[in-house]
């Protein structure tokens, strides 16, 4: 095996990982909106046109996104401070309640397909999650 086959080990078991658990929390909330408070959170507010290319969908697809996460009080348009022409989007403190809550859903039905890990494992985890993480700039996560 190589390292490249490593890797793609690695994202495909976590996102197979994922998908149970996002199935297994029942919420019908799609994927994208959880990406897109995500983004914002970690990223500020954004250009409208950035924000589907941080989120890697179309522009006419982020804009039907957005409306309806800003309908639902997750998101808020304004005007950007340069160019009152252009929107900014931003998370609404409701929506980053509603992403940390989210988080709290898919951390508890993940936790059942890990439970028997063992400690050599989840040290392993934990290696991978904090140099990976490292490498694309995300702050190690302060324990609640």
């Amino acid at each position: 095996m190589t390292r490249d086959d490593d890797l793609q080990r690695l994202i495909l078991a976590v996102h197979a990982l994922t998908r149970i658990a996002a199935i297994d929390t029942k919420n019908d909330a799609p994927g994208a909106q959880w990406r897109t408070l995500t983004l914002l959170r970690d990223h500020g507010p954004q250009r409208l046109g950035d924000l589907a290319t941080l989120s890697r969908v179309s522009q006419p697809g982020m804009t039907r996104l957005v409306h309806q996460m800003e309908e639902a009080g997750l998101l808020a348009r304004g005007i950007h401070p340069d160019d009152s022409r252009v929107s900014v989007v931003s998370a609404t403190d409701e929506g980053l309640r509603e992403l940390d809550r989210w988080f709290d859903a898919l951390s508890a039905a993940l936790t059942p397909h890990v439970a028997d890990l063992t400690d050599a494992e989840w040290d392993a985890v934990r290696t991978s999650a904090d140099a990976l993480a490292a490498r694309v700039g995300l702050q190690p996560e302060v324990v609640r």
